[in-house]
């Protein structure tokens, strides 16, 4: 009996181990029964793609607004079921670290919390079929309150365990002056490689107690999200004015000008398209030409997007919205010899930013280099190659891209307070500037 029950012990057990492998294959990226809440840019579900959220006036602009704007956002996405599914929005307070605030809805918002998606067309003319949903915020009767970071979430059938998608933005309102000044890094070669911020708060009219533990200072490069650099100390504080200079935390590589392509077109060839074609399904399918390591070249400036992209069709002449077809778009970067201690990933507002299996890159022994393959909506896209170390968190653009001083790159500084006898971040500074134009 008891050898009978230790056998039945040793099945379950090999069965469970052999149940938590498998799983483990499959990262949260993966679309694997993960819908539980995220603070972050995440798409839940493989049928959703072209994720959009930004100031209404024009796709480019970020998805910030001063508090009491007469501006919207726009949130927007494409559905590939191509149905009609009932999706509504909702929202989250968080805090500077992007974790939910101890705030309850009534505290951050006036009117309703919730508001149901109406806005949504089919695709025409396109061989991918997909519903497009659209929907602006804030609205007459759903204003917001307080400032800070914010979360916006879609959920499906009025229930918000069946989360869709999650997007950040922020409401901000400029009680504190920031000025800024960008300049050559100091010391060894990082004066040719890196651009280092330094940057002072003027509050004359708004009252901070204790600057050293009530402020959270983060800065972003280009809208990334893998390489915000926060906890940045000041350097002198005196009684209307804060300085923060000479912080190593806020030196930032230099990278190089974004690769580009053009799939407007899915009829002509672009200046980086090499081939484009259909397969056996009827898919389109397009391929860019080899690119090239960039570490030895030259600092070379011309106009890009800083990783953005723009959704446009020159083959119909009718929205891009719902008239801008899908394709695989293929990656491709030489490189001699695998890297062992870590992976490649195509990065940009196409891969939202983040470093996940969907945009990494996997290694052709026979062609000798690093190449990714992405389903994507015709347009104008920026991307760059990042690598990313094992156990480390933002991407990497030196063995890629190479870094130049020079190269033209948006920042913004966001100054974060919590004011005494409160339980939130306020947003009370957004600095917007660009390394190239003072």
């Amino acid at each position: 009996m008891c050898a009978q029950v230790m056998m039945d012990f040793r099945q379950f057990f090999f069965c469970f181990c052999l149940l938590v492998s498998f799983n483990s294959l499959f990262s949260q990226d993966d679309y694997v029964n993960d819908r539980r809440l995220r603070y972050e840019d995440w798409i839940y579900l493989p049928n959703i793609k072209t994720v959009q959220l930004h100031e209404s006036s024009f796709e480019s602009n970020p998805a910030i607004l001063p508090l009491n704007a007469t501006e919207q956002l726009e949130l927007s996405f494409d559905d590939l079921d191509a149905d009609k599914k009932d999706y509504a929005i909702s929202f989250v307070h968080c805090n500077a670290n992007w974790e939910p605030s101890d705030l309850v809805h009534s505290e951050y918002m006036n009117g309703f919390f919730e508001a149901n998606i109406l806005n949504f067309a089919y695709s025409l003319n396109t061989i991918q079929k997909y519903t497009h949903y659209s929907i602006l915020f804030p609205q007459a009767n759903m204003q917001f309150t307080k400032t800070g970071n914010y979360m916006v979430y879609v959920y499906e059938d009025n229930d918000k365990s069946k989360i869709v998608l999650t997007k950040r933005f922020m409401i901000y309102e400029n009680k504190i002056t920031v000025l800024t000044n960008l300049r050559q890094a100091i010391g060894n070669d990082e004066q040719f490689e890196k651009q280092h911020i330094d940057f002072t708060l003027i509050n004359s009219q708004y009252e901070l107690t204790n600057p050293y533990s009530d402020l959270k200072i983060v800065i972003s490069q280009n809208n990334r999200w893998d390489n915000i650099v926060t906890a940045i100390k000041p350097t002198f504080v005196e009684p209307r004015q804060i300085t923060y200079s000479m912080n190593e935390e806020s030196t930032f590589n230099g990278g190089n000008e974004f690769r580009y392509f053009d799939s407007r077109s899915l009829r002509t060839y672009t200046e980086r398209v090499n081939h484009i074609y259909r397969d056996s399904l009827n898919i389109s399918h397009i391929e860019l030409k080899k690119d090239e390591l960039r570490i030895f070249n030259q600092y070379v400036f011309y106009n890009d997007l800083n990783g953005g992209y723009l959704i446009r069709n020159k083959d119909m002449v009718g929205s891009p919205e719902t008239e801008a077809d899908y394709a695989w778009v293929h990656f491709f970067i030489p490189y001699e010899n695998t890297q062992g201690t870590g992976n490649f990933y195509v990065l940009g507002k196409l891969t939202e930013w983040r470093l996940s299996p969907t945009n990494r890159m996997v290694y052709n022994a026979d062609k000798k280099g690093y190449e990714c393959d992405l389903y994507i909506k015709q347009g104008y896209y920026n991307y760059s190659y990042v690598y990313l170390t094992d156990n480390k968190k933002g991407g990497d653009e030196t063995m890629t891209e190479g870094n130049h001083w020079e190269t033209e790159n948006d920042y913004v500084i966001y100054v974060y307070h919590r004011q005494r006898g409160t339980y939130y971040d306020q947003l009370v500074a957004v600095k917007r500037f660009n390394s190239s134009r003072k």
